[in-house]
Formats: structure tokens, C-alpha cells, sequence
């Protein structure tokens, strides 16, 4: 049972998770290592008090949560990423939309047998 105790710890504290949250607590820790959490709190009490040792000296979040936040930053980026490229595809789908508007009206004019005017008087002043 020490090994399970032991080896859960260092899962834990290596932001590998088996069984539990990742959270670096004693009750996470008993269900890492499928015990019951007084188990450690009454029998291996050396062991409980090593892991919040541990703990204490790891510096800021557990690998676990550390992984997740940098994945969180990750998709805020590709999101950031794919608003640009939308924004891209919207201004080219009004040049297209402008090109198409005029291309159909001299199609009519021409059907109208009418004169096509010079292009650059059609302009509407729309990018």
C-alpha cells in the first residue's frame, strides 16, 4: 500500500493523473492511489506529511492544471488567429460582391443595347 501511496504521489506532483482531478490535495492523493483518505490521515501519516511537504515546495500550479491553462492559451490564440482570416474573407467577399454587381449591370446595359459607361463612374466609394 506504501508503493500505491508513493507512486500516486509522483503521478500527482508530475501532472499525470490516473484516477483523480490532478488537484494536489490528500484527498486527491487517496484517490490517486485507491485508498481511503483515512488511511492516510491515520496509518500513513508520514506519508500524508511528506506529500503537503512536497506540494509546498512545488512552485505554482500542478503540472496537471499548468498543461490545461497553456492549452487555454493556445485556443485563445488559434481564436484570435481565426477572427483576422474572417475578417480577410469578409473583405474579399465584398470585392467580390462589387465585382459581380457591376459585371450583372453590363450585362443589362449591354442587353439594353445602352452604352457602357466608363467603370470608374460607377463607383459607389464601398471598399
Amino acid at each position: 500500500m506504501r508503493q500505491q501511496i508513493l507512486a500516486a504521489m509522483d503521478r500527482l506532483l508530475g501532472g499525470e493523473p490516473l484516477r483523480s482531478t490532478g488537484r494536489l490535495s490528500v484527498s486527491q492523493l487517496a484517490v490517486e492511489a485507491d485508498v481511503g483518505r483515512w488511511q492516510l490521515t491515520h496509518q500513513h501519516v508520514d506519508l500524508k506529511e511528506l506529500f503537503q511537504a512536497r506540494v509546498r515546495n512545488t512552485d505554482g500550479a500542478p503540472a496537471a492544471f499548468a498543461r490545461q491553462l497553456s492549452d487555454y492559451d493556445k485556443l485563445k490564440r488559434d481564436h484570435t488567429a481565426l477572427l483576422a482570416h474572417c475578417a480577410e474573407l469578409e473583405d474579399r467577399l465584398n470585392t467580390y460582391a462589387s465585382a459581380i454587381q457591376l459585371l450583372v449591370l453590363e450585362r443589362d446595359a449591354a442587353a439594353r443595347k445602352a452604352p457602357v459607361a466608363d467603370i470608374a463612374s460607377r463607383r459607389t466609394g464601398r471598399s
